[in-house]
């Protein structure tokens, strides 16, 4: 891994970027452009840009508005505001409807620090994931959200994109290819698997490293679409490892942890650990100390690992 990068700001310029070469994207935001990097576009394009003010349930059915016009919207504001103030709105005139809107959130998860517990979205997902026809996408780091952006931008029906605030480690290179429904296989191992997706795929990369030197061999993928998931890569990783923890920056329950579990249950009931925030709400602080606070650290994830791993012959 090298260097840090602010996904949200990858969004921005990307957003930016697609705007300049087709006409139909659109984009919305509820007061908070500055911030979710909508700004860019906005500037460029004050004709195609809707300042909807913080009025989020509004919002979403301007931009269900739009795509029924033959528009491209992607609306924006903070992951704790849509779909938390908006459900209903998203739920009936986008997702009931599959509507083509890119739903594009930043300020997930704890990560958002010392805005506190009433501004960091924990339960988001499990949220948008609940409605049918939903593509749900949370990139691990500012190369992946560019092409997750263009991915969103070329493929039909509603998508719902978590970002966060801060800048994260870059886990990819240059010659990483996003591919909409596939996990990426950043680790080759025998002994146990970490799945993640968000921010923490960079701490589930340390806490391999970390164990690597130990003789710990374990699999990292990074589950960057959340729904559809890939059913496939997680039935190939319990038969090739026999032991799965789970890693994300959202409640254990409803999230990805869920989600595997899930897929394990119908096909190969496997031992698995959940690294995710229990069930409690966060508070204000510094993210990486809010991090540790919370338990999402290459220490916890390491300790998950390894305690799976003597469940193997259980």
């Amino acid at each position: 891994m090298a260097g840090k990068a602010s996904l949200r700001e990858a969004y921005g310029k990307t957003l930016l970027e697609l705007g300049k070469t087709n006409p139909d994207i659109v984009a919305l935001d509820a007061d908070l452009s500055k911030s979710t990097m909508t700004l860019f576009f906005a500037k460029e394009f004050p004709e195609r840009f809707f300042e909807c003010g913080i009025s989020e349930q509004n919002m979403m059915g301007v931009a269900a508005g739009l795509a029924c016009c033959g528009k491209i919207p992607f609306a924006s504001t903070f992951a704790v505001f849509a779909p938390g103030r908006c459900f209903d709105q998203i739920r009936v005139s986008i997702a009931q409807s599959h509507h083509n809107v890119k739903i594009v959130t930043t300020h997930g998860g704890l990560t958002v620090g010392e805005d506190g517990g009433s501004h960091q979205a924990i339960e988001d997902l499990s949220l948008v994931t609940s409605m049918p026809g939903m593509t749900v996408i949370v990139p691990a780091d500012a190369i992946e959200t560019a092409q997750v952006i263009k991915t969103a931008a070329a493929t039909k029906g509603p998508f719902y994109i978590r970002l966060s605030r801060m800048e994260w480690p870059l886990v990819n290179d240059e010659s990483y290819k996003f591919q909409l429904g596939k996990a990426a296989l950043l680790r080759q191992g025998k002994q146990a698997t970490i799945i993640a997706m968000g921010l923490m795929v960079a701490t589930a990369l340390e806490a391999a490293d970390k164990m690597k030197l130990d003789g710990i061999d374990c699999r990292v993928l990074n589950m960057a679409t959340l729904k559809p998931i890939d059913a496939q890569a997680i039935v190939q990783a319990a038969r090739e490892t026999g032991a799965i923890v789970t890693v994300e920056e959202h409640l254990e329950h409803g999230g990805l942890g869920s989600a595997v579990a899930e897929v394990l249950a119908k096909t190969v009931p496997t031992p698995m650990q959940f690294v995710g925030v229990k069930d409690v709400y966060g508070q204000s602080g510094k993210p990486l100390e809010l991090l540790e606070k919370y338990g999402l650290t290459a220490k916890e994830i390491e300790q998950a690992t390894r305690r799976v791993i003597t469940r193997k012959s259980l």
